[in-house]
């Protein structure tokens, strides 16, 4: 690993005369010396294509093809920045995240081309990648040397958009310097080497794929696979075809694998770890059975403000130790909450007191918003960094994280974590995906509502319910929403603020739990009718009439 190398560019430009693969997509390989050239011929091209005194961004609205790391290079090279550009997003929004971020060059395909028609893109030249017109562009630049000498680690590299529950996404900035010590310290942590073959099915537009697997593969002289666009039945296959030994995961890609039939050689792979967030314990223990692989859990914020490393010895449930700096605070009086207290059964006790938002006061790579100072100045409020996360911490100084802020619920008075609910409903053999999340209550705070893909049969899961010691006598569901598959963001984290919207208005079969009662019957519109009871904090006919549209 070139441990002394601090910026990506020089990173990019070590490959130079190595000739082995390095970059594996469909039928395409290309050597490590072929991806620094056409790095470098990339570079010089956006050199001479950037109007004068404009912002050196290039937007990238790709699938997961050889080009989006060959702009990343390019990009490395040039003193430039990448904006991967959502390609989810349509319209006005689509528009708005382009012009946002300042880029003079968008770099796309045909087939995402359509996005595209109608908008007003004032300033933005489009190269479309598939086209004969992008070939004849390169072809001077082709055997370009890749020039690391001009780039220093403060270099802007990324703008990244981090999703939010209201108002536009965000643009993260990453410079040269933070992305290739992530990629340095990922590297050590996973012994990560030259015969490592890192597989790439996380969108490269989104911080994941770039930081927690490319970057890695990068400092460390290892090849990378690129999927198009993640498939759970293409996994297994891929991983294979590729020789994959490492991979990245974000929301619920590990539950669509974990999905697919088994077969009596799943076993016979090559990946030896899988790194991300969102799988949960219960996903996580049953990937390493039937795959062989074990899936190590981390946090880190998006924009880099506060991470947590999982240790041997960490509890089931924690995702790690706090190092010094991380504490959690009560949001409102800014003092530090006290560590939370479980009974047998491993129920926590004292969340109202104990759940907090995680606040890093130590210093922190966070390097800000493009063109967002309120944004910026919320994540440094009193000049510590406040993640937007729910955290606990046990008596051990042991991290166990509880969902967004937005994702609190609170019922009867009592706060609860949305993420504590769904690790334990998580557990219910039906389930092939969780998200649980509040809907107003009427008269005061919230109701639990989950969302269930899979198989739901009321009474077994009013006794799977009974039968789980750590949950807690207000976390029981009152209403569960029964999906065919759950909807999901383009990098597989569910859409909680789409549901939360519709709460038990939508098409789905919604199933309720009524008031003193164990088990679980479908919500009709006559429910609405016969249902009072006051002071049980449940909502009357009327409320439950207006959501049902009648």
């Amino acid at each position: 690993m070139d441990s002394h190398r601090r910026t990506i560019a020089e990173a990019v430009a070590a490959r130079w005369g190595d000739h082995r693969p390095g970059l594996w997509f469909e039928e395409q390989v290309l050597t490590h010396h072929e991806v620094a050239g056409g790095a470098a011929a990339r570079a010089a091209l956006f050199a001479d294509l950037l109007p004068a005194g404009a912002v050196p961004h290039v937007g990238v609205l790709l699938d997961n093809t050889p080009e989006f790391p060959l702009w990343l290079g390019a990009a490395a090279l040039a003193g430039a920045a990448v904006a991967g550009v959502n390609p989810t997003r349509r319209g006005a929004e689509l528009a708005r995240d382009i012009l946002h971020t300042e880029c003079p060059v968008l770099v796309t395909e045909r087939a995402r081309l359509p996005l595209l028609a109608g908008l007003e893109l004032p300033g933005v030249r489009v190269l479309v990648t598939d086209e004969p017109e992008y070939g004849a562009l390169l072809a001077p630049y082709l055997g370009a040397f890749p020039d690391a000498s001009r780039a220093v680690p403060a270099d802007r590299i990324l703008l990244y958009f981090t999703s939010g529950s209201t108002g536009a996404p965000k643009a993260a900035l990453c410079s040269q310097g933070r992305l290739a010590a992530a990629g340095r310290s990922l590297a050590g942590q996973f012994h990560v080497g030259p015969d490592d073959v890192h597989y790439i099915c996380m969108p490269m537009f989104h911080g994941n794929a770039v930081i927690a697997d490319w970057a890695p593969a990068l400092v460390a002289g290892a090849g990378v696979a690129l999927r198009r666009r993640f498939s759970a039945s293409g996994f297994l296959s891929d991983v294979r075809r590729y020789r994959a030994t490492y991979f990245t995961y974000v929301g619920r890609a590990v539950q669509y694998v974990l999905a697919t039939e088994p077969r009596p050689d799943d076993r016979d792979n090559p990946l030896r770890l899988g790194f991300g967030t969102e799988a949960g314990a219960v996903d996580a223990a049953a990937f390493e059975e039937r795959f062989g692989v074990r899936l190590v859990e981390g946090y880190g914020s998006s924009e880099g403000g506060a991470a947590i490393q999982w240790s041997p010895g960490t509890p089931a449930g924690a995702v790690g130790r706090a190092a010094p700096g991380l504490v959690v605070l009560d949001r409102e009086s800014g003092e530090e909450c006290p560590p939370a207290v479980f009974d047998s059964g491993g129920r926590l006790l004292n969340g109202e007191q104990a759940i907090g938002e995680l606040v890093n006061r130590a210093p922190n790579p966070f390097e800000g918003y493009w063109r967002n100072p309120a944004a910026e100045a919320e994540r440094r409020r009193g000049g510590w960094y406040w993640t937007g996360d729910l955290f606990y911490r046990d008596g051990e100084g042991y991290l166990y994280f509880a969902g967004r802020t937005d994702d609190r619920i609170r019922v009867d008075g009592e706060n609860l974590a949305a993420a504590m609910i769904e690790n334990i409903l998580a557990r219910y053999e039906g389930a092939e995906a969780v998200a649980v999340y509040g809907v107003p209550d009427p008269v005061t705070g919230d109701q639990v509502m989950a969302t269930i893909a899979g198989r739901f049969a009321p009474l077994d899961f009013a006794e799977f319910l009974l039968a789980q010691p750590d949950l807690g006598t207000k976390m029981a569901p009152r209403f569960v929403r029964v999906v065919e598959r759950m909807p999901v963001t383009a990098t597989n984290k569910i859409q909680r603020a789409a549901l939360r919207r519709e709460g038990v208005r939508c098409a789905d079969p919604v199933w309720w739990r009524p008031p003193g009662e164990q088990t679980y019957r479908r919500l009709t519109p006559e429910d609405a009718g016969t249902w009072r009871a006051p002071g049980d904090g449940m909502p009357e006919g009327p409320y439950i009439r207006a959501h049902l549209g009648n």
